[in-house]
């Protein structure tokens, strides 16, 4: 079974922080490089950060030091810590893999920052 579920978003004031969560099924999680993505209104998808299955990690400069991906592979689930949130950060936010993506995408989940 075909499964990417993201949770953990929602609306929060600049400077804040989120913790998102996807869980997916190990066909598409297990011994891949996977990561997040987000499109905000108007605009593309884009990777925001990744990490390997080994758990190296790699950011877009627009969240490097403020993102913080980590994987567990026992659960099959990635996170995404984001602190210091800035409006611009307002998006829909999507995991699977990195770089090229299985078709299947979850509903993802939406972020908010706003004031």
């Amino acid at each position: 079974q075909v499964q990417l579920v993201e949770s953990g978003g929602g609306l929060v004031q600049p400077g804040g922080s989120l913790r998102l969560s996807c869980a997916a099924s190990g066909s598409i999680f297990r011994f891949k490089t996977m990561g997040w993505y987000r499109q905000a209104p108007g605009k593309q998808r884009e990777v925001v950060a990744h990490v390997t299955p080994g758990g190296t990690t790699n950011y877009a400069d627009s969240v490097k030091g403020r993102f913080t991906i980590s994987r567990n592979n026992a659960w099959n689930t990635v996170y995404l810590q984001m602190n210091s949130l800035k409006p611009e950060d307002t998006a829909v936010y999507y995991c699977n893999r990195v770089p090229i993506p299985v078709d299947y995408w979850g509903q993802g989940t939406q972020v908010t920052v706003s004031s």
